[in-house]
């Protein structure tokens, strides 16, 4: 009984968020891709144990003038040697949100998707990661979008995600761009220069309008071709093609009803 009054709480929730959203793709709960009204793109990294290429990336951002989404583990987020890349992410105004505090996997790899983790595990967890966030400055209330470990989740993950006034974001399929963390000589090793090729014949087919493009902080030194060393080529690349960069707050807020115009 109070699982499905739980359920059905949240999907009140996820329902709300997407009318008012506007027109927004989701899958299981969480969303994949922005409204394609206006040639716009939410550039995301997440960060957990590595995020040796933040300096490079936050550099890139301000130099073309841009907004990212950063969604940074607890553990993450604790390191006192990560503290002024982080501190970097919140005055330069780029919007942070929570990857969970311990980065575990949520659910099963394989279909159906079976949920590894207990409601109350999950609910601590997050919990840990946002009271992080919230110990450097980043106000609670403005962290609202939420990026699942291994960008891997469920309906159910979703839908505790809404207990807590969350929405679950991930990426916009169709490119490689989540494989910039493959270590070299991996089977699923996919080069930059690959993962340029793969998001830019991707825009050219069919267009980028609403994307969620995700890329990781840092790869580790398993892999010794950067992505983030590319990240500026890549910028240009959809600047030169008409699109702008935004938060995702900015592309997947809900908007304000139309106000009642009063003249007779």
């Amino acid at each position: 009984m109070r699982k499905a009054l739980i359920s059905f709480v949240a999907a009140l929730f996820l329902t709300a968020h997407a009318r008012a959203g506007g027109e927004m793709e989701y899958r299981e709960g969480g969303i994949i891709r922005g409204p394609t009204e206006k040639r716009e793109i939410a550039l995301e990294f997440t960060g957990d144990q590595f995020v040796e290429g933040g300096p490079v990336i936050l550099d890139q951002l301000a130099r073309h003038r841009i907004k990212a989404s950063f969604f940074l583990t607890g553990r993450c987020l604790r390191k006192a040697e990560n503290r002024a890349l982080i501190r970097r992410i919140i005055d330069e105004g780029h919007y942070l949100g929570p990857h969970s505090d311990s980065h575990p996997l949520l659910c099963s790899w394989e279909a159906p998707k079976k949920t590894l983790v207990s409601r109350e595990f999950f609910l601590s967890d997050m919990g840990r990661n946002l009271e992080a966030i919230e110990t450097l400055g980043a106000p609670r209330a403005a962290a609202r979008y939420f990026i699942a470990p291994y960008e891997w989740y469920n309906a159910e993950i979703a839908a505790w995600a809404a207990e807590m006034g969350l929405v679950v974001v991930n990426f916009t399929p169709g490119t490689r761009s989540t494989a910039d963390y493959t270590e070299s000589g991996a089977t699923n090793y996919a080069s930059s220069q690959e993962i340029l090729e793969s998001i830019e014949g991707r825009e050219r087919q069919a267009g980028a309008a609403g994307w969620l493009l995700l890329l990781h902080l840092g790869a580790g030194p398993g892999r010794a071709d950067k992505m983030h060393d590319r990240l500026g080529e890549l910028i240009g690349y959809f600047q030169g093609r008409g699109y702008q960069f935004v938060r995702i707050d900015q592309m997947a807020a809900p908007k304000p009803a139309a106000r009642e115009s009063k003249v007779k």
